[in-house]
């Protein structure tokens, strides 16, 4: 049995076997007769139904082929010419009809239907339509897709808008969130100090710190602390939540700074809940009173609320208690991180948090205190990593001058060549400014301006030349002139801080006369431009104090200061016009106002009008194009959290069945309550917050009663001459015939005034009269109190001594006892 063929072989024989059936008809016989015996049936008028899509197949099928049957094709193409020439209009017989020769016993093959179809031209034009119907059919199904997602996430159309209008490149912005990307795993201090000192040091360390009392530990995780036991348990989210900025909040941001949108960007701010915003209105009240002790009370409220926690790590850093101080700053940014969930990754270094909100402040506030107290513990690495996200957060305005603070931690910390890679991110875009005054970046803060970031990153290309054995070092040289030939007000004071010796020719030129304040200097970018140069000098004056650094300095400025000008050098044009602008102005003033005990020196280059404003250390420097602040219209709806809240009775009842679970005592204190009506004065809040002050403070709480025990019934002291201060009869003395070296009551224990003297020197009188009164009396109301003292204090010891109020109630009795029989 012959093997059976495909498709494509039948195919190709039956065109063979029709190409021999029309020469033998051609030679012998008629055109009529060749009409009706040709094997190729005549083009019909229309072709519809399940023929066309027959028809479709066929031609996908040939076109599959066309490269194994070129031969047979063009033979057939021919024959089309001449058939479609010589045919009538009237249909052939069917195509079904025709059988060749040498086809194996099989199914009835279907002639191509390209020779009876539409020409080649009408074919191509047909596919052509086909092509573009189905590619917009795909792009319907895009668009359905993207208005979906539109609805799912209602920012997608906002970028989409945004990377359309940007004028920044997405290979740039790429970059950028590369560089600005933070490392997890070097944000743990904890970690860098094992590697220098061990973990058994950093260990034994921790153990000997004194700490609060330990809490029932909870299963915290953090990326930006190390949560501990003695700190309270989380709740979640604390009050704070995060969301995207909407498109219009967009554009009124870019209008406020004049800025053009730039590509791969995404905006967010913090808020505060109804609750949060209520203790921070507290919060505002306990700043203006200037009482620190409210801020405790705060947190009682909400342990975490992160302008109380900076609050209070300010009050312990002045203090000079920086372990503590540290805690909280910690406390604070782990309230925050709790804040940051869905889409907001802070460590993705493209997300941004709007600084002109003033929920958003406090977190930059605690990365700021953060990167000074790591770098005050001596752990650059992990400085160099919060400040890199400090800066991530906002990079065009870097409202605490995280710039600042990298210009120095990148080479203290080998990054030397994260330094280099963002230099070379914006040179292309600072020489078209240059040239053309065109560049994405106008009125925002670039680290190619910035004196600090120039002299290191000459510096970071010295050290790299240095490791990989290059000697010329040409191109840190360059980078190192063009440095001194942009901000030449920093060679004289790094040369003074760095000990680097110059000639005297050197430190006579007018390009490096010193200024000590903004007095003889023109305006405030020229202000601000010394004032860089002071605070990169002195910061960073160790890193060019080794021999080869300090003399490569020095050659390098002796071969370049003959080309400075004869004038008092100005800032370079792209300074000059960026810190003109007040916002970016603000942003080195706020570094220096927060670094305080470091940057006083500085503060003569600080306008009188900042300095004398008044400032508050949990929002140092609002910015001008702020949007909120802690004013009447932030806290507008917002109750008072602390003041006694109004609640039914069914409300009391419960919270006073689970405030006090046993019943008999619960009547107990109902009746004491309302047979002392002075009670009302003292407790606003009613019984309930009386059993609470009971619960927190007992010791007060007993002393508050024993007092009110000596008064009337309407809670002011009975001063009858006819009735004694206890409140017995008038005449009637109560004896005490008890041996006074007796034990003295237990209770006294849970007074809180005086400790018990010894017996002999209450005998000998070695005490000030004062205090022998005192003690008389305690006696006196400790041991022959009327009733309504011992009740109270039964009740109480009942209350909060549980089982060991019964055994008291006997000692007190057995105590009690007239021993004389004397009354």
């Amino acid at each position: 049995m012959p093997p059976r063929l495909n498709k494509r072989q039948l195919r190709e024989q039956e065109e063979l076997q029709a190409l021999k059936t029309d020469v033998k008809q051609n030679d012998g016989e008629s055109e009529g007769q060749s009409e009706t015996s040709s094997p190729v049936a005549p083009p019909k008028p229309a072709v519809g139904g399940f023929a066309a899509l027959m028809a479709d197949d066929d031609d996908d099928s040939e076109e599959d082929d066309a490269a194994q049957t070129k031969s047979s094709k063009s033979k057939k193409k021919k024959k089309k010419k001449k058939s479609s020439a010589a045919t009538p209009a009237a249909p052939s017989p069917a195509p079904e009809s025709y059988t060749p020769e040498p086809a194996p016993a099989t199914e009835t093959p279907q002639p191509s239907a390209s020779s009876s179809g539409p020409s080649k031209k009408e074919r191509k034009a047909l596919k052509k339509q086909k092509a573009k119907e189905k590619q917009k059919d795909d792009m319907d199904d895009v668009d359905k897709a993207l208005a979906e997602l539109s609805l799912k996430y209602p920012d997608l159309k906002q970028q989409l808008a945004t990377a359309a209008t940007s004028t920044s490149s997405p290979a740039a912005a790429r970059s950028l969130a590369a560089l600005l990307a933070v490392s997890l795993q070097h944000l743990d201090s904890e970690a860098e100090l094992r590697k220098f000192f061990g973990s058994k040091v950093v260990a034994a360390a921790k153990s000997g710190a004194p700490s609060g009392p330990a809490r029932p530990s909870v299963m915290q995780r953090s990326n930006l602390t190390r949560p501990k036991p003695t700190w309270w348990p989380p709740q979640l989210r604390e009050g704070l939540s995060v969301r995207p900025l909407t498109a219009e909040e967009l554009d009124a941001g870019l209008r406020r700074h004049g800025w053009q949108p730039l590509h791969g960007e995404k905006l967010w701010t913090v808020e505060y809940s109804n609750k949060y915003r209520a203790v921070t209105l507290q919060f505002m009240r306990t700043v203006m009173s200037g009482d620190p002790e409210g801020f405790y009370h705060l947190l009682k409220t909400l342990p975490y609320h992160a302008d109380t926690l900076l609050q209070l790590s300010e009050v312990y850093h002045h203090r000079e208690e920086h372990s503590t101080a540290a805690d909280y700053v910690d406390r604070a940014l782990f309230t925050y991180e709790r804040g940051f969930v869905g889409a907001f990754n802070f460590t993705s270094g493209a997300n941004r948090l709007d600084f002109d909100h003033v929920e958003n402040r406090p977190f930059y506030l605690a990365l700021h205190r953060q990167v000074t107290d790591l770098q005050r513990r001596g752990c650059v690495r992990t400085a160099f990593e919060f400040a890199r996200l400090m800066y991530a957060l906002d990079p065009w305005s870097d409202p605490h001058g995280a710039l600042l603070h990298l210009d120095y931690l990148s080479i203290k910390a080998g990054m030397t060549q994260w330094l280099i890679d963002l230099w070379e991110v914006f040179e292309p875009d600072v020489e078209k400014e240059a040239k053309e005054g065109k560049s994405p970046y106008v009125r925002r803060i670039i680290p190619n301006i910035m004196p600090g970031i120039a002299y290191s990153h000459a510096l970071a290309l010295f050290v790299r030349e240095e490791g990989s054995g290059d000697v010329e070092h040409e191109r840190s040289t360059a980078a190192l002139k063009h440095a001194i030939l942009n901000y030449p007000p920093v060679v004289p004071v790094l040369a003074d801080k760095a000990d680097i010796s110059l000639s005297g020719d050197i430190r006579s030129h007018p390009a490096f006369r010193i200024h000590p304040d903004a007095s003889m200097l023109l305006s405030d970018s020229h202000a601000i431009f010394h004032l860089l140069s002071h605070l990169y000098a002195q910061r960073a004056a160790a890193l060019w104090k080794p021999a080869a650094r300090a003399s490569w300095f020095a050659q390098t400025v002796a071969s370049v200061y003959n080309t400075l000008p004869t004038v008092p050098p100005a800032p370079p044009k792209l300074f000059f016009n960026r810190f003109e602008y007040p916002a970016l102005a603000w942003s080195i003033y706020r570094h220096v106002l927060v670094n305080e005990s470091t940057c006083r020196s500085l503060f003569p280059f600080v306008p009188r009008q900042l300095l004398d404003a008044r400032h508050l250390a949990c929002d140092p420097l609002p910015p001008s194009t702020r949007v909120s602040e802690y004013d009447s219209e932030f806290f507008h709806g917002v109750e008072d959290v602390l003041a006694a809240r109004p609640r039914s009775r069914r409300q009391d009842a419960r919270l006073l069945e689970r405030l006090v679970p046993n019943g008999p005592l619960r009547r107990q204190l109902q009746d004491l309550w309302d047979a002392r009506p002075g009670l009302a004065q003292r407790f606003p809040g009613g019984l309930i917050q009386f059993a609470q002050v009971a619960a927190e403070q007992p010791e007060a709480f007993e002393d508050m009663m024993v007092e009110l025990a000596h008064a009337g019934p309407d809670g002011v002291p009975d001063l009858r001459e006819d009735v004694m201060p206890g409140g017995m009869p008038g005449g009637e003395v109560m004896v005490n015939f008890v041996d006074p070296e007796d034990d003295v009551d237990d209770d006294v224990e849970d007074l809180p005034p005086q400790p018990p003297a010894p017996a002999g020197q209450q005998n000998a009188g070695a005490q000030p009269q004062e205090d022998g009164e005192e003690d008389e009396d305690e006696e006196e109301e400790e041991e022959v109190a009327p009733l309504p003292v011992r009740f109270v204090r039964s009740l109480v010891n009942r209350f909060w001594g549980g089982a060991s109020a019964a055994n008291e109630d006997s000692d007190e009795e057995g105590q009690l006892r007239d021993t004389e029989g004397v009354d």
